[in-house]
């Protein structure tokens, strides 16, 4: 899981709507990262508010495969990711989204991964990393936002986080929403590492609850 967040905490300065948070040393990181991994995903919220084609452009390397978690199928069809010629993504939903716009977004080349929903209503992730395991994917860079985050540490399913942290405060949307978990079984870094990457503090390490 990799994100930026300014010194308060927030991932954006209100929702659905781009932040640019990362300074230009820190975004080349991002991008390498991406380099190591078989597929990067993003919830629909990031795809409606960055329009972001996912790919790696600031290193040399292989694109990720984009998938985007997309339960009610909210994808634009003009979206730049479902306009990529090179790698058209795959859009993980719910079994009965709707066939309209099914046909549409399969016609531009995209995949549609149907997933059973958990118990919370929402796109069940352990079944999801089954399905994607079974189609060869073996890592993914999660990079948010706020819902995927925190539905990912939730489910105790992020193996390491690299968090960029921006010397700003933005009074935003937070990263994290514990739900109503305990604050005293919080997701959280064993033997962090810190690095400073141009004026912004990376913060890595393996994630526990």
């Amino acid at each position: 899981m990799s994100y930026a967040q300014t010194l308060d905490g927030s991932i954006a300065a209100e929702p659905g709507k781009l932040f640019d948070i990362s300074s230009p040393e820190t975004m080349q990181m991002t991008h390498r990262l991406r380099t190591g991994h078989d597929a990067i995903l993003v919830g629909i919220g990031t795809v409606l508010a960055d329009d972001s084609l996912l790919n790696v452009r600031l290193v040399d390397g292989k694109d990720p495969q984009p998938i985007i978690l997309d339960s009610r199928l909210r994808t634009p069809l003009d979206s730049r990711l479902i306009r990529r010629s090179d790698l058209h993504p795959w859009i993980v939903c719910a079994p009965a989204a709707g066939k309209d716009q099914d046909a549409a977004l399969t016609a531009t080349g995209a995949r549609l991964l149907r997933v059973d929903l958990g118990p919370d209503g929402c796109l069940s992730l352990p079944r999801m990393l089954e399905c994607l395991k079974s189609l060869g994917i073996a890592s993914i860079m999660v990079e948010g936002g706020s819902r995927v985050i925190s539905s990912f540490l939730q489910a105790d399913l992020v193996d390491w986080a690299v968090v960029t942290i921006s010397p700003r405060w933005a009074g935003g949307l937070p990263a994290y929403d514990r739900g109503a978990g305990s604050p005293s079984d919080l997701p959280h870094l064993i033997d962090p590492e810190y690095q400073q990457c141009g004026p912004d503090l990376v913060v890595s390490g393996r994630v526990a609850q």
